[in-house]
């Protein structure tokens, strides 16, 4: 459970809210209310957009392994997108929902971040067989060193504590 709860916070984190930053007069028209949501949601795009340029130089990527890259990129974007949607209605609803409903909610953010995997490894797939043994040795540390950045972080920053038997 707890693992789930990290995993979820994980997609919080790169989530993004590209919908509401997508056109600066719409943004000047909202009340000034959502000013803060709006900058949130502007955080987690460039956090998102950070993410993406990482892992570009990190995996060296190609000229030839670009057509994929954006595949790739572009299924982070969406699923941000959609994370930061679904995280924006449980806030939104928070205060007023059932336990029930809280635990339906909780169950379609779940859904919604596996189905968004599944998207993301079947977009990941065909650019991982592209890569040189070099690339693959470089995406299979950096890929885990991730796992063990978001388990700190969910944890307040501190490294993860040894688990008890």
């Amino acid at each position: 459970m707890k693992r789930t709860i990290v995993i979820l916070a994980c997609a919080l984190a790169t989530s993004g809210a590209f919908a509401q930053a997508s056109a600066p007069e719409a943004a000047s028209s909202m009340p000034a209310a959502s000013a803060p949501a709006e900058a949130h949601a502007a955080k987690r795009e460039a956090r998102v957009e950070e993410r993406i340029a990482y892992l570009h130089s990190q995996l060296k990527i190609t000229a030839a392994q670009e057509p994929q890259w954006k595949t790739f990129a572009e299924v982070m974007r969406t699923n941000a997108q959609n994370m930061g949607r679904l995280f924006r209605q449980r806030t939104q609803a928070e205060q007023t929902q059932s336990a029930v409903d809280n635990m339906r909610q909780y169950a379609e953010i779940a859904q919604a971040h596996a189905d968004d995997m599944k998207q993301l490894v079947d977009a990941f797939d065909p650019l991982y067989n592209s890569f040189s043994p070099e690339q693959k040795k470089v995406a299979d540390t950096t890929f885990r060193q991730t796992g063990e950045h978001h388990e700190r972080k969910g944890r307040g920053g501190k490294a993860a504590a040894p688990a008890k038997d």
